[in-house]
C-alpha cells in the first residue's frame, strides 16, 4: 500500500493502532491530543469554571471534574487546581456541538444536562438548579460565538455570483 492510500485509508476510517493509542490515552490519563486545547490559556480568566459530575465516555460511569470553557473549548481535569502545566483529562470544541439542553427526563437525574454533536451526546450534572443553568447559558453563548466566527469567515458575495 502506497503512502497515499495509507493516508486516505486512515482518513476514512482509522486503523486499530490509533484505536488503540486513543483508549490508551484515555486510560492513561492522556485523553485528549494536545492540539485539542493548544494555545488556550485555560488557567486563566476563563468564560466559567466549576464542579460537574460527568459521564465516562468508554466506561459509562460517573466522575466529579473541574470544568473550564475558555475560548471555545470545554476542557476538564481531576481536580481544580488548574495551572499551565495542567493537563486536561478531555476536551470537547465547542464550535461542533449542536445542542445544550436540560436532560433531567432523559437520565431521571436532577440538574442534568446534555451536550450533543453530530457524532454524540454527552451527559453532565451540576450541584443545582442555578449552576445547571448557568453552565447551559454559558456554552450556548460559546456555541453561538463560535458559529458566528465561522460564519463569518465564510462570507460570500452572492451578487458576485448572479449571472
Amino acid at each position: 500500500m502506497t503512502e497515499l492510500n495509507k493516508i486516505k485509508q486512515d482518513r476514512v476510517s482509522p486503523s486499530p493502532k490509533k484505536k488503540m493509542e486513543s483508549i490508551l490515552r484515555s486510560l492513561t490519563g492522556q485523553d485528549p491530543n494536545p492540539d485539542d486545547y493548544r494555545n488556550i490559556d485555560f488557567w486563566s480568566d476563563p468564560e466559567r469554571s466549576g464542579w460537574l459530575t460527568k459521564q465516562g465516555d468508554y466506561i459509562k460511569t460517573w466522575r466529579r471534574r473541574w470544568f473550564v470553557l475558555k475560548q471555545g473549548k470545554l476542557v476538564w481535569f481531576k481536580d481544580r487546581n488548574v495551572t499551565r502545566g495542567a493537563i486536561p483529562r478531555g476536551a470537547i470544541p465547542v464550535g461542533k456541538c449542536l445542542t445544550v439542553k436540560g436532560a433531567e427526563d432523559v437520565l431521571n437525574k436532577p440538574y442534568a444536562f446534555e451536550l450533543s454533536t453530530s457524532q454524540e451526546t454527552m451527559f453532565f450534572i451540576a450541584d443545582s438548579e442555578k449552576e445547571k443553568e448557568e453552565w447551559i447559558n454559558s456554552i450556548g453563548r460559546s456555541i453561538v460565538q463560535q458559529s458566528r466566527s465561522v460564519t463569518d469567515s465564510e462570507v460570500v458575495d452572492y451578487d458576485s455570483t448572479r449571472c
